[in-house]
């Protein structure tokens, strides 16, 4: 049974659908403006150019900013910050049209226009975004796939795809003892199998691998292989050419990239200066005093942590402990005799992070970022976990994907809630973006306001 693969057609219509919504809001702007010439030919004929213009800078910018490359498994966060972005570079584009011109393009009032197009614009795609998986996960629109060879990293994608019904795929159940070629062709033409995920770490032998290969090729089944997270170096590397000779160069990261670092680093200046001003200035005195109240000690807790590249610096926090000779080598624990009543609200609500503004001031850390850990943890951690080190490809941060994300403390079996952390981390790393920092920092303050039951 051949399945009819719907991909390029709903991209086709939601293309269309767009520029339906595009040159619907041109019309109605323009005639809300020139009622009296709405039969006026003239003006309608001069007015056609701008609005295939218009679509014909959409439709090219589409192919640069992928808005129509949808995965199945994109967030709603994703999704909204590429029609951010494309519509941006829209206006932007609209508006040097507009100039080069000499104003004869487009109507003055360009920023009323471009606000309709953008409203109109995002209800339109989200409804079409959330219309899409509910009906996938009724059924409708479903990608066949299938699982050979299954291991401990293929079960973990294989209960994602079960659970989230929305991403829309439907799993085939396969039998890979003794695999046969013919048999496996056979298989996926009865069930039209589009997707084919095989573990990086496989057990075929060389030949029985190359013929899979050469057979999904032939039968046009997409390949998808399935590293070991915690161990592959395949993330480090991207694909590239030189003329026709495939080369894997070293991977770029986004903050890599100046543009994106300057971005970061001027909104954790102008964030962390707010926070020093406005919150502070007078909470810093209110913590200082009942800090010297619980016990004696410095206000501040200074630790040695490593920073951008393994740079080790100095970390500032409230002192929340009694003072002890085990705090730069030892880690908090369920009911620590050492930390104080006063500490433990800090530790709570996270306020014994707050002096941490002063290191992102001065360079060290970041707003959003990797939570730096201590010397010892990180020296024992980082043999033992791969892409350990992808960490400090970036500046530690006052908060983290991780953390809001409930993997923080030391409860549980410790080794895999750091490993946890560990792949939270590099997949900020491999992802950054402004949006994801604002949804990070979102959910820190929730968590700050309700009190993080994993804080300790």
């Amino acid at each position: 049974m051949q399945r009819i693969r719907y991909s390029r057609y709903l991209k086709s219509i939601i293309l269309l659908l767009d520029l339906v919504v595009i040159a619907t809001v041109f019309i109605f702007f323009f005639l809300s403006r020139n009622r009296d010439l709405i039969h006026d030919k003239e003006i309608w004929y001069e007015n056609s150019f701008p609005l295939l213009l218009l679509i014909s800078f959409w439709i090219l910018l589409s192919g640069r900013t992928k808005i129509y490359n949808i995965q199945r498994n994109i967030t709603y966060t994703v999704f909204i910050e590429r029609i951010v972005t494309h519509f941006l570079l829209f206006v932007i584009g609209l508006v040097l049209i507009r100039k080069v011109s000499n104003n004869k393009f487009f109507s003055s009032e360009l920023s009323w226009l471009s606000l309709y197009l953008f409203s109109f614009i995002l209800i339109t795609k989200s409804l079409i975004y959330f219309g899409i998986k509910y009906l996938r996960s009724l059924g409708i629109n479903n990608r066949n796939v299938m699982f050979l060879d299954e291991n401990s990293s293929t079960n973990i994608l294989k209960n994602i795809l079960k659970e989230r019904k929305d991403y829309g795929y439907r799993i085939f159940e396969y039998n890979t003892d003794n695999i046969s070629i013919d048999e496996l062709q056979s298989f996926w033409k009865t069930n039209g199998i589009h997707t084919l995920f095989l573990p990086l770490e496989n057990t075929l032998d060389l030949k029985t691998e190359d013929d899979v290969f050469r057979l999904a090729e032939a039968n046009k089944i997409h390949i998808s292989l399935i590293p070991n997270i915690s161990q592959s170096d395949l993330f480090s590397y991207d694909l590239g050419y030189v003329e026709t000779q495939p080369v894997l160069n070293q991977a770029k990261y986004p903050l890599d990239y100046y543009t994106n670092y300057s971005i970061k680093r001027l909104f954790d200046i102008v964030f962390s200066l707010l926070v020093i001003v406005c919150i502070c200035s007078w909470l810093f005195p209110i913590v200082a005093i009942l800090i010297k109240l619980s016990s004696k000690g410095p206000i501040f807790f200074i630790q040695k942590r490593y920073g951008f590249h393994e740079e080790v610096f100095s970390c500032l926090k409230f002192r929340t402990m009694v003072v002890n000779d085990e705090s730069a080598t030892k880690t908090t624990s369920n009911n620590d005799s050492r930390i104080t009543g006063i500490g433990k609200f800090l530790r709570k609500t996270s306020l014994d992070e707050m002096p941490q503004f002063f290191n992102v001031l001065r360079g060290e850390m970041s707003i959003v970022g990797p939570r730096p850990h201590m010397l010892a943890v990180d020296n024992y951690y980082k043999p033992k976990i791969g892409r350990y080190s992808l960490r400090s490809t970036v500046n530690p941060g006052i908060t983290g994907l991780a953390q809001v994300n409930g993997l923080r403390g030391d409860s549980g079996d410790v080794e895999i809630q750091m490993k946890k952390r560990v792949l939270a981390d590099a997949f900020y790393v491999r992802n950054w973006s402004f949006v994801l920092d604002m949804i990070i920092i979102l959910k820190t303050i929730l968590l700050v306001l309700g009190g993080d039951k994993n804080a300790k």
